[in-house]
């Protein structure tokens, strides 16, 4: 099951990144469903929108805004974990202008490939993409600033080594500000079958995890300043990979929502 869902997320992002200009297709939602996500639920500003290019704008499929949630400032070296199209790396290069960075983290060479493009595209400059997985990330211990991401920590198997390698790479006193999904009641009341779909993994649903338990492993990983505050709660009938009304009414007794994380690193450790 883990290779297999590795490899569907993987096709998914691939797809999106070459169907980029094409009809949107959003983190939990698909073409013929009302999203669960979109640019205008993720708060991008027109005014952000502008400094993009469509491409970038097309591929996005994220929850949320964290560039926004991360409050950047110039000189910050920001580091972006499941960077798709680019959108939230270019968002926040201009942020950290002058003298900051941000890199991009993604496994899909066809968004890297597409990231690369718009970044030339929109000229800029303090801006990397790196090919790698977000549970072991291609950069030394206490290296940024800031991480953020937008509806992927949620996609990886592994969410506690995710997690503690953003920890390893923040430096002290360093932000984790993401946006992404997560259930708002006990993961144990949904049947085995709802859990098990790669289909409602791939759509950001069942690989969530539950507030309580975001919390929880931010809190074991060292972090201080935790808090997890809820922006969307979706309905059952917008989730892609549900096919029965059972499978819709289990999910309507555990929601699902889109979230803003946030934590600090200790100054001191």
């Amino acid at each position: 099951m883990t290779d297999e869902i590795r490899e569907r997320v993987k096709q998914k992002y691939a797809e999106a990144a070459r169907n980029a200009g094409g009809d949107k297709r959003c983190c939990c939602g698909s073409g013929d469903q009302e999203p669960i996500t979109d640019l205008s639920c993720g708060s991008y500003s027109t005014e952000e929108l502008g400094e993009l290019p469509t491409e970038a704008v097309a591929a996005s499929l994220g929850c949320g805004n964290p560039v926004a949630l991360a409050d950047l400032s110039p000189g910050e070296v920001v580091l972006d974990l499941g960077s798709g199209g680019g959108i939230d790396v270019l968002l926040s290069a201009r942020r950290v202008s002058p003298g900051g960075k941000a890199y991009g983290l993604d496994m899909t060479d066809e968004m890297l490939e597409l990231a690369r493009k718009n970044q030339q595209k929109a000229g800029v400059e303090n801006a990397e993409f790196l090919r790698g997985t977000i549970e072991n990330i291609p950069l030394p211990d206490s290296h940024v600033d800031v991480v953020i991401s937008n509806c992927v920590v949620n996609l990886s198997i592994d969410k506690e080594r995710v997690i503690s390698e953003a920890y390893r790479v923040l430096k002290p006193g360093g932000r984790f500000a993401i946006s992404d999904v997560v259930f708002l009641g006990s993961k144990q009341e949904l049947p085995d079958e709802v859990l098990h779909k790669v289909e409602l993994w791939t759509g950001c649903v069942a690989g969530a995890l539950e507030k309580a338990g975001y919390e929880r492993i931010l809190e074991e990983t060292g972090f201080e300043d935790i808090s997890v505050e809820v922006t969307n709660t979706y309905t059952p009938e917008s989730v892609e990979g549900l096919s029965s009304p059972e499978e819709i009414e289990a999910l309507r007794k555990v929601p699902a929502a889109s979230a803003f994380i946030r934590a600090r690193k200790p100054a001191r450790e």
